[in-house]
Formats: structure tokens, sequence, C-alpha cells
């Protein structure tokens, strides 16, 4: 990643449900008919990386065999009140392989697309699912060697890790996470069999050529140390030793000695992020700050933004995305703003998802293919509007960043530790972001060093429209003063 570039944006489309707005005349609507000024809209706001998820094919057999559990039929009833049994369309994260679904354009629609996104200076973003294929997979059938294998007695001990696919003498294991109970839709993959790295490697290549990077689906399960945990006995059963590499250290360099550039997005948790951003990876989730944010200790979140300035470069920032409940929610109108200028004016990628600038409340299951109508939040959208065309700058792409330490009003005034701030430096250009990040009106004293050969400086509120005169000299040795009511922000031009 060129260290010049101290932030980046990404903007995640659920594909198949985000078609629907532009089904016209009884016909559903793919690729082609997304019209050319969707994509310029999202270019004026700066976005520079549109995640198309859930754009590969899924076995229709899965549907039926693993999405109409009870409890996901509850899940879909709660998010559509009028759900009906043909909204099921199966995860987006159970694929039959690396093939783009017709019912989204296929290949040839995609590949326009693609073309139509770089014009306006857009990559295009898609899926790699390194941990799993569907259970209903052929590849289940053409290529066994390729997912973990275990026997009889592990299956009939668990049968709902493992599986035996019809018409099929061995058992295999579902793809999971090690704190949670396996996703039956899915074949797990063996890393620690050379034939089935190298399979996934030739995969991921694929994907390179049609695309300008991939958000890697549970990044760390394919960690050697994580695989060897998640299934020891498994391993230990068939006496798989760990290789000698990462995985991630093998694939991330087959693909960027060709194409320097793709772009390498790590969903990853469990603070292993570090460790992967060491394997080659651009940047990774960083699910912490989004926790932080979701309570209202500013001094926990401004002492995340603390960490190394690499880590915080290659940190994917982010309030709502399809795993996540939806901001308006969780957050509210006031606090959801706050939180929206904090990761939108720190270093690192910030990412969006569809519907968050509408104020979408509804988090939609993966497997459904429709989504209810929301009423839009008018003044959410004008917010984020101005929001995205104030941080496109260079100062916010290029600028150096310094987090400032706010200082007491005056004595015994404890509020300033509610308020988070800190100034992106560019040429000339100068941007002083101010938060608080609490339920109570908050001041503080922020001491920093103002442009150069300035006596009296005009502060631009850029987000409130509102202009401050201010002396120099104050701001350098008492500080400026603040005043903000709850979550209430300042985004300043000096």
């Amino acid at each position: 990643m060129n260290k010049k570039i101290r932030q980046r944006s990404l903007y995640e489309i659920n594909t198949r449900v985000w078609l629907r707005n532009f089904d016209a005349n009884g016909k559903r609507a793919t690729l082609k008919d997304v019209p050319q000024n969707y994509w310029d809209e999202l270019a004026e706001l700066g976005i520079e990386n549109v995640w198309l998820m859930g754009v590969w094919a899924t076995p229709e057999a899965a549907i039926k065999k693993y999405c109409l559990e009870p409890f996901l039929i509850d899940e879909y009833k709660k998010a559509l009140k009028d759900f009906t049994y043909k909204d099921v369309i199966g995860s987006p994260y159970s694929i039959e392989d690396y093939v783009v679904a017709e019912s989204v354009g296929g290949i040839d629609e995609l590949l326009e697309t693609k073309a139509k996104l770089n014009k306006r200076g857009i990559g295009l973003i898609l899926d790699f699912i390194p941990n799993h294929f569907s259970a209903e997979s052929s590849l289940v059938k053409t290529n066994p060697e390729i997912f973990l294998k275990t026997n009889e007695w592990n299956f009939k001990e668990d049968p709902y890790t493992f599986f035996k696919p019809e018409n099929s003498e061995e058992y295999f294991a579902h793809g999971r996470d090690p704190f949670f109970p396996a996703w039956q839709d899915t074949a797990q993959i063996n890393y620690f069999e050379p034939v089935a790295r190298k399979f996934m490697i030739e995969r991921l290549k694929k994907v390179s050529e049609i695309s300008d990077g991939v958000r890697c689906d549970m990044a760390m399960l394919s960690l050697n140390n994580v695989f060897k945990n998640t299934w020891g006995k498994v391993l230990t059963d068939a006496n798989y030793q760990p290789p000698q590499n990462e995985f991630w250290f093998e694939a991330i360099q087959s693909v960027k000695t060709n194409k320097p550039d793709f772009l390498f997005i790590a969903e990853a948790y469990w603070d292993l992020e570090w460790q992967l951003q060491q394997l080659g990876f651009d940047y990774t989730y960083d699910k912490s700050l989004t926790d932080r944010l979701k309570g209202n200790f500013a001094e926990v979140i401004r002492d995340h933004l603390r960490a190394e300035e690499d880590y915080q470069l290659k940190s994917v920032r982010f309030i709502e995305n399809h795993d996540e409940p939806r901001a308006m929610n969780y957050l509210g109108y006031d606090k959801s703003k706050a939180a929206a200028i904090i990761i939108s004016t720190i270093q690192g990628m910030r990412m969006y998802f569809d519907g968050q600038f509408e104020g979408e409340r509804v988090r939609l299951p993966v497997q459904l293919g429709r989504k209810p109508k929301e009423t839009p939040n008018e003044a959410l959208k004008q917010f984020y509007i101005k929001l995205l065309k104030i941080v496109k700058e260079p100062v916010f792409k290029y600028g150096d960043w310094e987090l400032i330490m706010p200082q007491p009003a005056w004595e015994n005034d404890f509020t300033y530790k509610n308020i988070i701030a800190y100034i992106w430096r560019y040429q000339t250009q100068s941007r002083l972001v101010v938060i608080n990040y609490s339920t109570e009106i908050s001041t503080a004293r922020l001491i920093f060093e103002p442009p150069q050969n300035q006596y009296e400086l005009t502060l631009i509120d850029l987000i409130n429209n509102e202009k401050y005169k201010r002396y120099a000299n104050e701001i350098r040795n008492e500080g400026l003063y603040v005043k903000l009511a709850p979550f209430h922000s300042h985004l300043f031009a000096l």
C-alpha cells in the first residue's frame, strides 16, 4: 500500500437484493440495468471502491436443504413481515464455485460494470470465501481432495459438524467458526492439504482477473494455528502437520506479483488483525472500534486511536455492514452521526453499507433476496452527502493526522474527557475534527499548532455552516475553547 495514502473508501452493496431497486415492467434487473447516474453519484461522493457482495452462484439444492430451518424462518419473519418462501435465495457465502450468477447478469455484465466503475476511478471489490464452498457444490464430488475429510466415528458422534454427501462413501466437515456451531450449508476446505491450497490460490487468481480487490470472508480461520485449534482431532486422526508457510502469505504473494495494486481486505477478529496485515493484507476489519462506538466512553475510543500508525492505516472503519445491526437501531440518530464522523475522518479505510445513508433499520438475513420498504431519513441522507463531500478532499487522503489530547476548560470540569479531537494537515490545508461522544454537554480546551504566519484564524465549521474568529496565540498557549451538545461535532477548516 502506498504510504502516502492515509485514507480510502469502500461502499458495500448486497447485490442480489439491491438489484431489485431497478426492476421494471415485470422484468428482474441485472447489472446492466443499473443506471449510469447511480455510479456517477457514488463517484461524486468520493467512493473509491464498490464491494458487490454476493455475485457468485449458489446451488439451488442448498436452499431447501439448509436455508429453511425453523430458527432461520424466525429471522426471516422478523426482517420481512410479508415473508414468503420465495424470498429465500440461499446464502451468498455458500457458493457453488467462483462463477458469476446469471441472476445478477453473469460474467459479461460484471465485466461491463467493472469497466463503468473503473472509468469513474472506482475499483471493484468481490468476495473471496477461503474457508468453504457450499455443501451442495459439485466440487465436493469432482474435487473431494480439497475438502476436510473425517471418519464415520466422528460423523456419528457429531452429525451437525460432519456430513456424508449423497452417493458418497466419504465423510466431510462443514465449515465452522470454532466459537459457534458449524455452518451446515458449507463444506470445509482443508488448509493442511497442499492440493487444497494450490486449488484455492488458483481460484483467487481467477477472481483477481475480473476485479480490483477481494474482501476475504473470515480470513483468520485459514491461519495455521487457528485451523489446527479448530480441527485438531480430525487433523490428528489423518496425521496432518501444519504447513511451513501461512496460506495468506503464499496467496497474496501469488496475486501481487502480477497485480501489485490489487487490494486484499480481511474480515478479521480475535486480535489477529496485525498478524494478517503482516502477511500482506492491505486492510483488516476494525471491529474493536465498532464495538467501542456502541458505548459512550470517548476515552476508550481515543485510546484505540493511539495505536501504531501502520495498524491504523490498514484498518477498515465501519458502523454497519451486512453482518452488523443497523446503526440507526443501535446508535440512534445523533450518536450514529457522531460515529459516522469518526469513522469517516480517521486514518484507514472508511466503509459504508448500502442503506446506511438513508437510515435503514432492518438487518436483513443474507439468505433473503428481498428487503422491506423503509421510508428514507432525508435529514440523515443529506448529512451523509455533506460529510462524504467534505472528506473526499485531498487533506483527508494524503494529509498527516494528529490526535489532540483535550484539556479541562476550567478547574474541576471533567467533561473534557468526553471530547475526541484530531487535526489533518496537507500542504496549505488544515482540518480540525471535534466530537463530543457522550450524553452530556461537554467543554474542553484544545492545544495545537495553528497554521503558520497567522495572527487571527477563521474557523469554518463545514458540517454546521458556521464561522468563528480565534487568535493563534490563544490556541497555541491556552487552547481552543469548545463546547458541544451530546453527540455533536465540529469539522473545521482552518
